[in-house]
């Protein structure tokens, strides 16, 4: 067969063939969706459900739980509302990130012994908040809660400012040293 020669039953099988129509527009893919922050919306839920469920007061902050929050005996609590306000000015710090318990306990004790005896009466521990500890628990942080009461040299602590760290750190109201102790 030659080219223009066409074959008679393929002609009469496609006789009622017509040409489909090209549709005027081309079909695009939609545009994915954008991603979707899930951690950063669990962070923001998270800071949200803390600022609303947080003590409001300090006095609320002592019956929580939550916060590093002891006044000894004795002691008024509006000295703590004043520790908490940052009525004293921190005089010096420690940093424990990093620490284990032992070495935490250690070094506090070896710093507030040192800060006694210089006569300080505020510092600032800081603990950290937990993030990188097994299960985000705040080991340093509930160390420092058991331990600080127990101490004769402490007369307040509690969470510090978020100038000074917030739920990371804590401020320590020291007994004042008596002159020819140390």
């Amino acid at each position: 067969m030659r080219k223009g020669d066409a074959d008679p039953d393929f002609l009469d099988a496609v006789a009622d063939v017509r040409r489909l129509e090209r549709p005027r527009r081309v079909a695009l893919r939609p545009a994915p969706p954008p991603p979707i922050p899930l951690q950063r919306q669990r962070d923001e839920r998270a800071a949200l459900d803390e600022s609303l469920s947080g003590p409001l007061s300090i006095d609320d902050a002592l019956d929580s739980g939550e916060e590093i929050a002891f006044v000894r005996e004795g002691m008024s609590r509006a000295a703590l509302r004043r520790l908490r306000r940052g009525h004293w000015s921190v005089q010096d710090s420690i940093d424990l990130h990093g620490m284990n318990r032992a070495e935490a306990l250690e070094q506090v004790a070896v710093f507030l012994r040192a800060s006694a005896a210089r006569g300080l009466r505020c510092v600032r521990i800081v603990h950290g908040k937990g993030l990188g500890s097994h299960n985000r628990e705040p080991i340093l942080k509930n160390l420092m809660r058991k331990m600080l009461p127990r101490r004769e040299d402490v007369l307040a602590c509690c969470q510090a400012p978020v100038a000074h760290g917030g739920g990371g750190a804590a401020l320590v109201l020291l007994k004042p040293q008596r002159p020819g102790r140390v």
